[in-house]
């Protein structure tokens, strides 16, 4: 059983590449994005269009209801499930997206881990409310650095979750991750990795912001307020909802707030690719997902990889 990933920094053309191969392969696309498993979270996650889910079926996306928590663990029993579901029907399945904690939970699983501790995550809100997030990041690269450089210094909850892992079990999180079972154990995964310049990519990233505002990110969000999910939803928490949440908030005003929306996903496409390059395996290409020369050596990379015996 084999399957394909695409994988890298946002607005690398991920979704792109993937339709190519699902077209070319007979496959279909196991969404890999912690954002877009949420209903009416749309335009700022850039989700595939109707025309795309049309043309090539994608599972793992609209799942949840944008007041839940959705797990990781939760993730990977789904995806897994919908993975072996393909692989039944006899056609490829291709993993596409750049959350890379999901990825990790997928591929090679998530442990159990102590239940939460109420008082030690109080313990822990309050320093991060004293001392601010990033003294949290701080404490867990003395700790716990694999981690520390894969979790984003202002996202509270995977810190506090690293940290309360570790103070509780006297271990990082990290050596736990390595005595896990994937929830598709016996399958040979072979990841593809899409990379860009800088300048480049920031370019992209910029198209892109101007384009979710638009669209009407901000009247998506206003539509999820007057329908009763508050601003502390976790679907709200993520890379441009998050933002625009705060400028609604009176935090700054539109034009502060694209350039910061830009600003927070370069740093975090920084951290995606320090997050895959710990990953093993991944081919990478140079090069955006939809163009000719990188669909063309993608293709020639899986035509080899399916016709091998591994």
């Amino acid at each position: 059983m084999k399957l394909i990933a695409v994988v890298g920094p946002t607005a690398t053309g991920k979704s792109a590449l993937g339709i190519a191969l699902a077209l070319q392969y007979n496959g279909e696309i196991v969404s890999c994005d912690s954002t877009a498993v949420y209903r009416e979270i749309d335009i700022g996650t850039d989700k595939p269009s109707d025309a795309d889910r049309r043309l090539v079926p994608h599972h793992l996306i609209d799942v949840a209801d944008p007041s839940e928590i959705y797990s990781a663990a939760k993730y990977a029993e789904d995806a897994g499930r919908a993975i072996r579901d393909i692989t039944a029907r006899g056609k490829l399945p291709i993993l596409v997206g750049g959350t890379g904690f999901y990825y990790r939970a997928l591929v090679r699983g998530l442990f159990p881990g102590p239940a939460r501790d109420a008082e030690l995550r109080d313990r822990l809100d309050r320093v991060a409310a004293v001392r601010g997030v990033m003294s949290l990041h701080r404490w867990l690269l003395r700790v716990d650095p694999d981690s520390a450089r894969r979790i984003q210094p202002r996202d509270k909850k995977r810190l506090v979750r690293a940290l309360e892992v570790y103070l509780l079990t006297g271990r990082p999180l990290t050596d736990h991750f390595q005595q896990t079972t994937s929830a598709i154990a016996g399958y040979a995964v072979q990841p593809i990795g899409l990379t860009l310049p800088r300048p480049l990519l920031k370019t992209r990233v910029s198209a892109r912001v101007d384009e979710q505002f638009s669209r009407g990110v901000v009247r998506e969000v206003e539509r999820l307020f007057a329908r009763g999910v508050p601003a502390s939803a976790h679907a709200l928490s993520g890379l441009v909802y998050r933002q625009v949440v705060e400028m609604l908030q009176g935090a700054r005003n539109e034009d502060a707030t694209r350039e910061l929306i830009v600003r927070e996903n370069m740093r975090y496409a920084k951290r995606q690719m320090i997050w895959f390059r710990h990953e093993a395996g991944i081919h990478w290409l140079h090069g955006a997902g939809e163009t000719a020369a990188v669909q063309g050596d993608a293709q020639a990379f899986v035509a080899t990889f399916l016709a091998s015996g591994s």
